[in-house]
C-alpha cells in the first residue's frame, strides 16, 4: 500500500511538474534541483522542437500526393534554404548565449538590448537572400541537379520560398532569444500557432477549395509562410508588448556596437558550424540525385521522418545550452557540468527508443508517405541505417549545444569540419560511386561520420575549457 501511494505521489508531482513547464511562469534555473530545471525546459523546447520538425512532414505528406517530380523539388529546395537555416541558426545561438549569460548576472536590460541587437542582424541577412532567391531560383535549382521538368514546373515554389526567408529567420531567432531567458514556453507555442495554420492552409492553397484555387507545389510553400509568418506575429507581440523577464522598449532601439560586433563573432562560429554541416548535406543528395529520382525521393522522405525524431531530441540539447549559460552567467560552472551530463543521458534514452521504432517499424512508417516499391526501398534502408547511430548522436548534440551556449562556438565547429568534409563526404563518395554500393554507401558515410562527431565532442568536453569562456 506504501509502495502505491509513493508511486501515485510521484505521479502527481511529475504531472504539476509538466503543468508548470507548460504554463512558463518564471523560473530561476541557477539554484535549486537541477532535475526539476532540465525539465521545466526540455519539455516546452521538444515540444518546440516538434512542432518545427512537423512543418517539414506536414508539406512532405501533402506535396507527396503531387508525384515524385514535386516531391524532390521540395528536397533540393529544403537543402539550399539549408544555408539560410545555418545563418537563422548562427545568429539565433548567439542571441542564446548572450541573452541566458545576462539572465544568469541578473541583467534583463542587457539581455533586451542583445535581443534587439540580433534582430538587425537578422533583417539586413533575410533581404539580401529574398532578392537572389527571387531572381536566380531556376538557376539554383539547376545547380542542385533538378532536371528541365522539375525547373519549370518547381521554380515558382522555390521563389516563394526563399523569397519569404524572413519569417523563417525570425522565427528561430526570437525562439533563441525566448530560450536563453528561460521564456521556452514562448517560443513553444508560437510554433503551434504556425503548424496548426500550415496544417490547416496546406491542402487548402495546393489542393484549392471553394473560391481558393489550387495552387499545387506552390500552395506549399504559400501555406507554410503564413504559417510561420503568424507565429512570427505572437513572438512580437511578446518581445514588444509583454511583461516578462525579457522586454524590448524603445529605449532598447539604438544599436550597440560593441554588441552587435561580440554577436557577429559568436553568429559567425554558430552560422560556419551550422553550416558545415548543412552543406555536407547538399553534396550527399547531389550524390544521391545521380541514382534517380526514386533513391532522390526515398531519401527526402527519409530524412524528413529523421528530422522530425531528431529536432525534439535537439530541444533537450537546446534545455542543456540554456542551462550553460545562465549556469556560467550566475558563477556555478560546475553545476552547468552536471546540466549537460543530465541532458545527454535523458537524450540517450530518447533517441534509443526511437531508434528502435524506426528500425522495426520502418516500411509501415514510409509507406505513410509513398506506395511506390522503389521510392519505399531507398527510403525504408536509409531511415534503418542512419537511425542505428542515435544512441551517438544524442550525447553529441547536447554537447555541441553545450559549447554554444557558453559561447564557444569554435570548438564544434572545427569538430563539424572534420566530421562532415573530412570523414562523411570523401566517404559517401568512396562508397556510393567507386565501390558502386548507390544511395547505401551514402547512409553508411552518413552514420559513422555522426557517431564519430559525437564521440569526438564528448572527449573534447570533457577537459572542461569551454568553462572559461566571456561573453
Amino acid at each position: 500500500m506504501r509502495t502505491i501511494t509513493h508511486v501515485t505521489s510521484r505521479t502527481l508531482r511529475l504531472l504539476q511538474l509538466i503543468k508548470e513547464a507548460l504554463k512558463g511562469d518564471e523560473k530561476v534555473y541557477t539554484t535549486g534541483s537541477i532535475n526539476r530545471a532540465l525539465i521545466l525546459l526540455a519539455i516546452p523546447m521538444m515540444l518546440e522542437m516538434t512542432m518545427e520538425s512537423l512543418f517539414a512532414l506536414v508539406d512532405a505528406f501533402f506535396v507527396g500526393r503531387l508525384g515524385k517530380a514535386a516531391i524532390s523539388t521540395v528536397g533540393l529546395t529544403e537543402s539550399v534554404l539549408s544555408l539560410i537555416y545555418a545563418i537563422a541558426v548562427g545568429i539565433s545561438m548567439a542571441a542564446t548565449a548572450i541573452v541566458a549569460r545576462r539572465i544568469g548576472e541578473k541583467d534583463p536590460e542587457g539581455a533586451s538590448k542583445a535581443a534587439v541587437q540580433a534582430l538587425y542582424l537578422s533583417l539586413g541577412f533575410s533581404v539580401i537572400v529574398s532578392i537572389c532567391g527571387i531572381i536566380f531560383a531556376k538557376e539554383i535549382l539547376g545547380l542542385m541537379g533538378a532536371d528541365a521538368e522539375m525547373i519549370r514546373s518547381g521554380h515558382r515554389y522555390t521563389q516563394i520560398a526563399m523569397g519569404s526567408n524572413l519569417v523563417i529567420v525570425l522565427l528561430f531567432l526570437i525562439n533563441g532569444i525566448f530560450r536563453g531567458a528561460g521564456e521556452a514556453s514562448i517560443a513553444m507555442r508560437s510554433l503551434w500557432l504556425a503548424n496548426i495554420l500550415n496544417i490547416i492552409l496546406c491542402p487548402l492553397f495546393i489542393y484549392g477549395f471553394g473560391p481558393v484555387p489550387a495552387f499545387g507545389l506552390e500552395g506549399a510553400a504559400i501555406a507554410t509562410t503564413i504559417g510561420r509568418g503568424t507565429g512570427v506575429a505572437y513572438q512580437l507581440f511578446h518581445l514588444f508588448g509583454g511583461k516578462r523577464m525579457i522586454h524590448v522598449t524603445w529605449r532598447h532601439i539604438n544599436p550597440e556596437w560593441s554588441t552587435i560586433l561580440k554577436m557577429i563573432k559568436l553568429a559567425s562560429g554558430g552560422t560556419l558550424q551550422f553550416l558545415i554541416g548543412s552543406a555536407s548535406w547538399i553534396f550527399l543528395i547531389r550524390i544521391i540525385s545521380q541514382f534517380g529520382e526514386d533513391a532522390l525521393a526515398g531519401y527526402t522522405f527519409a530524412i524528413r521522418i529523421i528530422i522530425f525524431a531528431i529536432l525534439p531530441a535537439w530541444g533537450v540539447a537546446n534545455a542543456a545550452a540554456t542551462l550553460v549559460g545562465q549556469n556560467l552567467g550566475a558563477g556555478e560552472p560546475e553545476r552547468a557540468e552536471k546540466s549537460v551530463w543530465k541532458a545527454a543521458y535523458l537524450n540517450m534514452i530518447i533517441l534509443g527508443f526511437v531508434s528502435v521504432v524506426f528500425i522495426i517499424f520502418a516500411p509501415w512508417i514510409l509507406r505513410f508517405f509513398s506506395q511506390d516499391p522503389a521510392v519505399l526501398a531507398y527510403g525504408i534502408e536509409g531511415l534503418r541505417l542512419i537511425s542505428l547511430g542515435y544512441i551517438f548522436y544524442a550525447f553529441g548534440m547536447v554537447m555541441a549545444q553545450s559549447f554554444n551556449g557558453a559561447g564557444d562556438t569554435k570548438t564544434p565547429t572545427i569538430i563539424n569540419l572534420i566530421g562532415f568534409w573530412v570523414i562523411q563526404i570523401p566517404l559517401a563518395y568512396f562508397l556510393a560511386i567507386t565501390l558502386k554500393w548507390g544511395p547505401t554507401g551514402v547512409f553508411w558515410a552518413i552514420f559513422i561520420a555522426e557517431s564519430v562527431i559525437a564521440l569526438t565532442a564528448v572527449i573534447v568536453f570533457r577537459k572542461g575549457n569551454w568553462k572559461k569562456i566571456k561573453v
